[in-house]
């Protein structure tokens, strides 16, 4: 699933996203450190891995999420 930063906090690693249809998700400290990233911006591209309607993973869009 992709989806665009709405706000990202470097001193939490925590933040939200808009899914394309504009629906607003919030993803905690555990789903940000499970990927690569180490900073995110407002307005940048992702792809997000999703369990029981939480987000857990996060990364840019041209990255690859791990297998399920």
């Amino acid at each position: 699933m992709q989806a665009t930063v709405r706000s990202f906090d470097e001193t939490t690693r925590s933040g939200t996203v808009f899914l394309d249809d504009g629906t607003v998700l919030a993803f905690g400290a555990p789903a940000f450190d499970a990927g690569p990233l180490r900073l995110l911006r407002q307005g940048q591209r992702v792809r997000l891995v999703t369990s029981g309607g939480e987000i857990t993973y996060i990364t840019l869009s041209t990255f690859a999420v791990p297998p399920e």
